[in-house]
């Protein structure tokens, strides 16, 4: 078998048991705004965790409970596990107020990919609100990896004030050395805010890419990619270039329990991540 066979089983085959955490400990932390962290693990033992863009994995805090999370990580590089996690219930919270030594369950990854490769030679663009940015830096990074196998790549950014922007400081830098293209709208602003302000999905009708040689990857509220995927379409981004992630409640991550189940879909296995054309009937189901 040669390397390169190696390395693609690493990525893509299933843990053992998908049922057993492995154990790692959080070696470092960053708090990215108010209310969210990025936390980076490493195994206890055992080889790091392999993954792919937009994949997620199922992290325990002991004695509180589990909960889905996707790897915010470089998946073209080795390193430690990273998850951006935002504070909002009890097991987020028991994960973002462990200090640095902690010892966590990690079961994965899990999940389909935004699989970006597929965009080479065309244009790139990404729409996110939010934490929605979290599951698109690893599709990012893959991007500026191999910068010159994509033409135009734009990212069009929303969050709730500038606060709440993540990652600020990665979207400079990929503008700045990369060529992205970047433009970040907040809901709303103080009077020192001299950005844009109002809905991401209103940035699409404006922004500078080829429609018919786009690859587009969406992640946010539903709502929110709901629109989004329709403004690309009105652009003329076929629905089957239209990527979102789904991130509905998982429990098992294997397809078993139902608790993601989006009518014959179970997005823990058939997602998150899922074309357009495969989602829209879906989507415009009211509490599908």
């Amino acid at each position: 078998m040669n390397v390169a066979t190696t390395q693609t089983r690493q990525v893509h085959d299933p843990p053992a048991d998908p049922m057993i955490p492995r154990l790692f400990d959080i070696v470092d932390m960053r708090l990215d705004t108010r209310d969210t962290v990025t936390l980076a693990l490493e195994p206890v033992d055992g080889p790091p965790l392999a993954h792919r863009a937009g994949q997620f994995t199922m992290l325990h805090a002991f004695g509180v409970g589990e909960v889905p999370i996707s790897i915010c990580g470089d998946p073209t590089r080795p390193g430690p596990l990273l998850h951006t996690i935002r504070d909002v219930g009890a097991v987020t919270h028991a994960l973002v107020t462990s200090p640095p030594g902690t010892t966590i369950g990690v079961r994965g990854p899990f999940g389909t990919g935004w699989d970006v490769a597929d965009g080479m030679g065309g244009d790139i663009v990404i729409v996110t609100g939010g934490i929605g940015l979290a599951p698109l830096r690893p599709a990012i990074l893959e991007v500026v990896s191999r910068r010159d196998e994509y033409k135009r790549v734009v990212l069009l950014y929303g969050a709730r004030s500038p606060e709440d922007i993540l990652f600020g400081d990665d979207m400079a830098d990929w503008a700045d050395q990369y060529g992205i293209e970047v433009e970040v709208t907040v809901d709303y602003g103080p009077p020192s805010w001299t950005g844009r302000v109002g809905l991401v999905t209103t940035l699409v009708g404006r922004a500078g890419f080829d429609p018919l040689r786009s690859l587009a990857l969406v992640c946010g509220p539903e709502v929110m990619m709901r629109y989004a995927a329709m403004a690309l379409m009105d652009r003329g981004v076929p629905a089957s270039r239209i990527r979102l992630s789904m991130e509905r409640n998982m429990k098992c991550g294997v397809g078993l329990c139902g608790h993601c189940q989006m009518r014959e879909l179970f997005l823990c296995v058939d997602g998150p991540v899922l074309g357009y054309d495969r989602l829209a009937p879906l989507m415009d189901v009211r509490e599908l």
